[in-house]
């Protein structure tokens, strides 16, 4: 009988590293490549929009088979530090080329160029994303270890995540002034700091995943088992509970997602100023703070009072109230930032604790459908985390371009070397516009998340203990059979 040997510090911390450096990636392209696009480069929203909706759609079939082929792997190395290694220095690679469009290009020649990085970042993210999240099963027996190391993961995901978000804007600019000089337009600054900033974490990504992999020791995977494509998808149709988080996973993100891709052009377009990029960047500041501190502190204290189910209503709730607020703020004449610190703590706050609930739920399913249908789709169920997360950011990013050229909001104006008020140019229905897709379409959404998730999940605290239980007694059976 093999021994369980818990990890070790070392082991969690570089786990927890190689989160990091995932989700900073992860977070530069699902937040900033619209707005580097169309309102840098110039690309039609509607162009975009449906780039990223069809790299999502072929992302529907890349994943399964990603998930696939890790199962499959056997390398003396183990099954997922090989692709974990392989997926981050292509993903890095092809991230800098994403984010440093040739200046030649325009036209077609451009929406073809953003088409096919953008494919090509997504297939490469699969290829580290799923054996990433494949492992905390394969490390853990279940119950608080593995629930243990699912926050710290996801915690650790966003810092990542909130150290992009907040630094992002400010870094641009200043890295497009020190290397294009002071005598160059805005566009042309951002155009150029956003090609350096990738530079920087692409390698940043590079040097936590190597971290990652020197330290952290497979275990538990030689009895995962394989399975057929065809098998696979049946396992998951059969996986009820897999089913019913996945859809509120994919529900959730999009909401949340529509405000994050939409956020940086309330600040340019509607709240305004010359000063806009210090506001912004102060509102990220505390709403990258607000969710790390959720997930480190708030998510914890939580816990020890109320289940995860309850967790995720609370959270829910909070993100309702908070989306509220921000549209009753920012339909009054208010031009102080940190009034929408209010609405902002609610949503950040919510965001993080979802983070980490939703993959806690996730992880959940791989012992239920184990019980189920008699074999552990490790591989499996988290190639479903990194697709629904992805098609969340498609068809988030297509509801934000197509409101965003429905608005007709763009960059025209700046075509001067002179900080301007961007919002001086947009009428009060634009920016009303802006605030609607940015609040009211994220409410229905959770609103709907709600209602999905309180029908169709039931794996309870006592309901995963039960199934625990069942498991080791089967096990048990089993080898005394043989």
């Amino acid at each position: 009988m093999e021994e369980k040997i818990s990890l070790s510090g070392a082991a969690k911390a570089s786990y927890g590293l190689g989160a990091v450096g995932k989700d900073m990636v992860y977070m530069l392209s699902a937040s900033y490549v619209l707005y580097y696009y169309q309102d840098i480069l110039g690309v039609s929203a509607a162009a975009m929009g449906v780039i990223l909706m069809v790299a999502r759609i072929f992302d529907a079939f890349n994943d399964p088979i990603m998930g696939a082929i890790v199962a499959k792997t056997k390398t003396k190395w183990g099954k997922f530090r090989p692709w974990l290694l392989i997926g981050t220095i292509t993903n890095a690679i092809v991230m800098f080329l994403m984010f440093s469009a040739p200046p030649a290009l325009n036209g077609q020649g451009l929406v073809t160029y953003a088409a096919v990085t953008y494919i090509l970042w997504g297939v490469t993210y699969t290829m580290m994303d799923i054996p990433y999240w494949s492992m905390i099963p394969a490390f853990t027996e279940g119950g608080k270890e593995r629930e243990g190391l699912t926050t710290l993961a996801r915690s650790c995901a966003g810092v990542g995540s909130a150290i992009i978000t907040i630094i992002t804007v400010m870094t641009v600019s200043a890295l497009g002034r020190a290397f294009g000089g002071a005598n160059i337009t805005d566009r042309e600054v951002e155009r150029l700091g956003f090609s350096y900033f990738s530079i920087i974490i692409a390698v940043l990504f590079v040097l936590f995943t190597v971290i990652c992999c020197i330290f952290v020791k497979e275990k538990s995977t030689v009895d995962m088992k394989t399975a057929s494509i065809g098998e696979m998808f049946k396992a998951l149709i059969q996986n009820d509970q897999a089913m019913a988080v996945v859809v509120a996973i994919v529900i959730v993100n999009c909401s949340i997602y529509i405000t994050s891709n939409l956020v940086i052009y309330f600040f340019k377009y509607d709240f305004g100023g010359t000063g806009w990029r210090g506001d912004y960047t102060l509102f990220s500041t505390f709403g990258g703070g607000i969710q790390i501190l959720s997930m480190m502190i708030l998510y914890p204290l939580l816990r020890k009072a109320f289940t995860s189910i309850n967790i995720y209503y609370i959270s829910m709730g909070m993100a309702i109230c908070g989306y509220i607020s921000l549209l009753v703020l920012a339909s009054t004449s208010m031009n102080n930032v940190f009034l929408l610190f209010i609405p902002g703590f609610f949503i950040f706050a919510a965001n993080g604790m979802l983070s980490v609930i939703t993959t806690v739920f996730l992880a959940n399913t791989v012992d239920y459908g184990d019980l189920k249908n008699n074999r552990r789709d490790e591989s499996v169920i988290f190639s479903m985390q990194t697709f629904v997360v992805k098609l969340a950011s498609g068809i988030s990013a297509f509801i934000a371009a197509i409101s965003l050229q429905i608005l007709a909001l763009s960059n025209d104006t700046a075509e001067t070397v002179k900080e301007i008020d961007y919002s001086m140019g947009v009428t009060l229905a634009q920016k009303m516009g802006l605030r609607m897709a940015m609040t009211i379409v994220p409410i229905i959404g959770l609103v709907f998340a709600i209602v999905w998730f309180k029908n169709k999940y039931f794996l309870t605290d006592e309901k995963l203990q039960e199934i625990s239980v069942t498991l080791v007694q089967r096990k048990t059976e089993e080898m005394s059979k043989n």
